[in-house]
């Protein structure tokens, strides 16, 4: 009985996204609103990085790892979207899940030389966001709160997520209504 009800708030949601205009790209999903977890790493130059500090605007957090087909396929996308959308507001977060910087910075040096990853080297992190596989995509409201997850591998700079994405810091910190 609980799972219908999930079923129905989420069908209701998209229903009221599309009436309004906020039409989900190709698996993008609703959540409910959730805090994000804390999220406190190294990056790859060993900058500290805590998502606490950075409230105000949306975030694009993004959990990956070199060893994933998945995820070795979609970096060249993510790239080019960081470089499509630099001027949005929207800040990007790229976590590398449980691996060394040699097998970061190989892997990054030959499929995507501009980013700067987060370290999770111990996985810890990860763990606590729960992603359900790699590589995972979560989307940050202002608030800090957890309105958007995308499982797998994704065409970032297509034009229906680019689109979906300027759209966000336009929108309400919560567009189910939940704060």
């Amino acid at each position: 009985m609980k799972q219908n009800g999930r079923i129905f708030a989420l069908a209701l949601w998209l229903v009221i996204s599309v009436a309004q205009g906020q039409e989900l790209p190709p698996g993008v999903m609703p959540m409910a609103g959730k805090p994000a977890p804390a999220l406190q790493l190294n990056d790859f130059d060993g900058k500290p990085y805590n998502l606490a500090d950075t409230a105000g605007h949306w975030r694009f957090v993004h959990f990956w790892a070199s060893w994933c087909g998945p995820c070795r396929r979609e970096m060249p996308s993510i790239q080019k979207m960081i470089l499509l959308m630099e001027d949005s507001g929207i800040e990007f977060v790229l976590v590398n899940t449980a691996e060394t910087e040699d097998e970061v910075f190989t892997f990054l040096g030959i499929v995507a030389p501009d980013l700067v990853p987060l370290m999770d080297s111990d996985g810890l992190v990860t763990e606590v966001w729960q992603p359900r596989g790699l590589p995972a995509s979560f989307l940050v409201d202002p608030d800090g709160r957890i309105q958007y997850q995308a499982l797998g591998g994704r065409e970032w700079e297509q034009p229906a997520y680019l689109e979906f994405l300027r759209r966000l810091p336009a929108t309400a910190a919560s567009p189910a209504g939940s704060k």
